[in-house]
């Protein structure tokens, strides 16, 4: 087995919900040792949050960061960028700049034009850009884009995801709520919240599995909590080149919902649903025939196969799936560094050209929104 590659991160800190995860998903596995990271702005908190994980070097300066690590014989080989999305670009484009491979949350940033000058920065410095869509990393999910793909559904005729939550159903930017405060706010989230938010996973989910994109959409933002200075709420209409149609809501105001990310796809010969609440599980069914469940372990595809650590019947789940992007990127990086193909069980890892769509996703929805609903191309 090759080397752990050497991790570094840029956020994450004391208090922050996402780098403790990126951080377990990393080690799972074993393929990565964290030795560095800026995990805050703040000197005194970038330290204490070093000390706590115990890692070798601290930054409070992600430019630093980039430089020294770039010029030190043991210096990281990737970079996970965890922080607040008005971030994404400019570190990602620091530690491109430098030479180093980026694993990054979504979005990819706050503007399509940011997104595609990182997409043509990652091709010019050849090197790995990773979007941690964290949910295309289920073997279920594998399996169900392996059997479209198959042509088990037959022809595409409708799509529909749906992502709902309620923990935004009040205002808890204004009770001191770090999570909901950045998120809520267009600054540091960008114009789009919920949209943004999980918005981009959903619509990320029904084009990795459908493998199709929209060609046009109309879209409707809402924001249900007064005071609320981004969208709480979305839904959006989509039409395919084939003639199929898709429908797409995510919501953060769902009352009673607590992370209901489920995809329906169906097509001329059969349907599937995926819920992400129940992952271990896949529903199959034929035109006239018997719904048929799928389960993780006994779905031998070699996409879910590639996917799956432990026998049927022991369940995996988010951490899991959040993992396996974490292994496919360095399946990867380490074909990179050896100068041969990368293996063909990574060609699911999303990159940067997923990132891509996802900020033109958003910025025609927030341009339909504008037009009242107009129908507008991608």
């Amino acid at each position: 087995m090759n080397r752990r590659l050497r991790l570094g991160m840029v956020g994450g800190g004391q208090g922050a919900f996402i780098g403790a995860v990126h951080r377990l998903a990393a080690r799972l596995d074993d393929r990565y040792e964290l030795v560095a990271a800026a995990l805050s702005g703040d000197p005194g908190r970038a330290a204490a949050s070093a000390a706590e994980l115990r890692l070798p070097r601290s930054y409070s300066d992600y430019r630093e960061m980039a430089r020294q690590e770039s010029a030190r014989p043991d210096g990281i080989d990737v970079v996970a960028i965890v922080t607040p999305n008005h971030l994404h670009a400019p570190v990602a484009t620091a530690f491109l700049e430098a030479g180093i491979h980026v694993i990054c949350d979504k979005p990819l940033a706050l503007t399509l034009a940011e997104g595609e000058a990182l997409a043509a920065l990652a091709k010019r410095q050849q090197r790995l850009f990773a979007v941690t869509h964290t949910y295309s990393g289920y073997p279920m999910v594998r399996h169900a884009r392996a059997l479209v793909a198959a042509g088990e559904l037959g022809e595409l005729r409708y799509v529909q995801v749906e992502y709902l939550q309620d923990w935004l159903a009040e205002p808890l930017e204004a009770s001191g709520n770090r999570q909901a405060a950045w998120r809520t706010d267009p600054a540091r989230s960008g114009q789009a919240g919920c949209l943004g938010d999980i918005g981009t996973h959903a619509w990320q989910l029904a084009a990795f599995v459908s493998g199709q994109l929209p060609e046009t959409l109309s879209a409707e933002l809402h924001t249900f909590v007064p005071g609320r200075r981004v969208d709480d709420h979305v839904q959006v209409w989509m039409r395919y080149s084939n003639g199929a149609r898709g429908a797409l809501v995510a919501s953060q105001v769902a009352s009673g919902e607590e992370n209901r990310l489920v995809l329906r796809i169906y097509g001329s010969r059969a349907s599937l649903v995926f819920s992400q609440e129940e992952p271990n599980q896949l529903w199959f069914t034929p035109l006239a025939g018997q719904a048929q469940r799928l389960t993780r372990g006994r779905s031998l595809s070699p996409a879910a196969t590639h996917a799956t650590r432990v026998p049927a019947g022991h369940p995996e789940g988010y951490l899991e799936a959040f993992a396996q992007l974490y292994t496919d990127a360095a399946l990867r990086i380490h074909a990179m560094q050896a100068g041969v193909p990368p293996p063909t069980e990574t060609d699911d890892l999303p990159c940067v050209g997923e990132g891509v769509n996802g900020m033109r996703f958003i910025e025609a929805v927030l341009d339909s929104h504008r037009a009242g609903g107009a129908w507008i191309p991608l």
